[in-house]
């Protein structure tokens, strides 16, 4: 039983909340059952597991827990990396928001067979934010990285002022390509695509979607028109 807060395995915690001491160490958190039921299902063995009363004492688990009501359940994983591909998938490039990044993995993970490739600028998928938004799907499709020139297929951006995403007939595999929250894709990736794709909004509406949201919308045309070819 754990009942010091100068214990290792929680200092190791204290520093896997920050994006450095991730990537230093390789490893990441998962907080809470479900997610650490999620990664038992996808055959990740956690390097370490804390369950509060039975080898951590409560009050400890909850201070180096990110979630504001605490945790019963932490676990901690290396982190794991896909290799770029599929029919569909998506690229993000400077999405900062990790809630964003993991929301995008969760939806991939239902409507392709591609992981979600993080381009430069992206949140890191492996943070605690990032891991809780993707319930549970990065460990059942991890992502990728890589760079936008570096993309296999045909590339669809999404931005305003392209043709509707249902009139763009592209062969697989096709990668979604997706920008930061408020500029979208840098000018040089748009002229760079292989074709620029909207999302038409009703008028009088709001003038954009969050990026998950627009990533879903198009995950999910792309998938009904392939089923409709």
């Amino acid at each position: 039983m754990i009942t010091s807060p100068h214990n290792e395995t929680l200092k190791t915690i204290r520093r896997l909340h920050g994006r450095r001491g991730r990537e230093r160490s390789g490893l990441f958190i998962a907080e809470g059952e479900d997610l650490v039921e999620a990664a038992a299902a996808a055959g990740w063995e956690p390097a370490a597991l804390l369950v509060a009363g039975e080898n951590v004492e409560p009050e400890l688990l909850a201070k180096v827990s990110s979630l504001g009501s605490g945790t019963r359940v932490l676990g901690v994983y290396r982190q794991r990396w896909s290799e770029p591909g599929g029919e569909l998938s998506v690229y993000l490039h400077g999405v900062h928001d990790p809630g964003n990044v993991g929301a995008v993995i969760r939806s991939a993970h239902a409507l392709a067979d591609g992981p979600v490739t993080l381009g430069p600028g992206s949140a890191d998928p492996w943070s605690p934010k990032a891991v809780r938004a993707s319930m549970g799907s990065v460990f059942a499709r991890p992502p990728a990285r890589a760079a936008f020139e570096e993309l296999a297929g045909a590339r669809v951006a999404l931005a305003r002022g392209g043709r509707p995403l249902w009139e763009v007939d592209v062969e697989p595999p096709v990668v979604l390509c997706l920008g930061a929250e408020r500029e979208g894709l840098p000018p040089e990736l748009r002229a760079a695509a292989d074709e620029v794709a909207e999302i038409p909004l009703r008028p009088g509406g709001p003038d954009s979607l969050n990026v998950a949201m627009a990533a879903t919308v198009a995950l999910y045309e792309r998938t009904r028109m392939a089923r409709h070819a």
